[in-house]
């Protein structure tokens, strides 16, 4: 019910100049942006709101409209939108974000999706998973939850940052009950040989999404380069590949042979770890693509010859 101590404010005017407000500031989404800001603030959903405008409907209290143009004036600054509202949806999972956590994007639900595929068709049910540079917990968790009977080991450097992971696991564990003891958080460098040490050799399949962003490359949104970590974020070498090729050398011990490491990375740096991967020790690596059809990921097969897990 409107709040009858002020007058009535439309849904569809307030968007409007809520609207005009964020693209003023540059932002890309501006009315998807108010909409799902007005849903949070009147504790909606966003199919609501699209409902109230096309019904002539008004906002309903003093309090919602205030806390509306609170979070509206921080998305004009260009926090990002997830840290505003407080969390961001990845594939059946809502995972808690804020300042501190990498926010997860839709790109690496097709890394997830090619984990996934490969573990359908190879008809393993009860996976030994590894996720390297584990962040809010996107990866490990989707696979936990969508696949109960896997194992899960994830990796994650900064406690900060751990912190997330670890309220994503208790969130999920609310409806997935067997993830609190099938899923496993260390907090350790992911490339560092001695991490997981004692499954070396043991894991069907290692999926990660680590630091690629080039350094000579700095992101041009403001809700990327001054809000999500820095160690997220940049490859730690000029073309971004430094990491990476970490990564790779690390995973290839982690894995047993026919086991399948799938790794996210920048457009620009697909030749580059296909090529990495086959001196690692790796067979058949290739490209795959995200949703959009640009080079997204490594793929690539634990070579039975040991020569490079050394």
């Amino acid at each position: 019910m409107p709040d009858q101590r002020r007058p009535p404010v439309l849904i569809t005017d307030i968007i409007s100049q809520a609207s005009s407000q964020l693209r003023e500031a540059g932002i890309d989404t501006p009315e998807h942006d108010a909409k799902l800001l007005l849903a949070e603030a009147t504790g909606a959903e966003l199919r609501d709101v699209d409902r109230a405008m096309m019904m002539g409907e008004c906002v309903g209290t003093s309090e919602q409209l205030a806390d509306f143009r609170a979070m509206l004036d921080r998305r004009a600054k260009r926090e990002p939108l997830q840290y505003i509202v407080g969390h961001a949806p990845f594939r059946y999972l809502d995972l808690k974000v804020g300042p501190g956590v990498f926010i997860p994007r839709p790109e690496t639900e097709t890394v997830v999706q090619a984990g996934m595929d490969w573990l359908t068709a190879n008809g393993l049910d009860h996976p030994r998973v590894v996720d390297l540079c584990a962040g809010s917990g996107a990866i490990g968790l989707s696979v936990a939850t969508e696949l109960p009977g896997s194992r899960v080991w994830a990796v994650e450097l900064s406690r900060d940052t751990a912190q997330w992971t670890r309220r994503n696991l208790m969130e999920a564990s609310r409806s997935h009950p067997s993830i609190a003891s099938n899923y496993q958080l260390e907090i350790a460098d992911a490339t560092a040989l001695t991490t997981l040490a004692h499954l070396d050799g043991a894991i069907d399949i290692v999926i990660s999404n680590p630091p690629y962003v080039p350094l000579t490359q700095v992101p041009q949104q403001p809700e990327v380069r001054d809000h999500d970590p820095e160690l997220a974020l940049y490859g730690g070498s000029a073309d971004g590949t430094l990491i990476p090729e970490r990564i790779i050398t690390r995973a290839r011990r982690l894995l047993r042979p026919g086991g399948v490491l799938i790794m996210e990375h920048d457009v620009s740096q697909g030749d580059r770890l296909v090529s990495f991967a086959a001196h690692a020790g790796f067979t058949g690596a290739y490209t795959g693509k995200d949703w959009t059809g640009r080079d997204r990921y490594l793929f690539a097969v634990a070579s039975a010859d040991a020569r490079g897990a050394v």
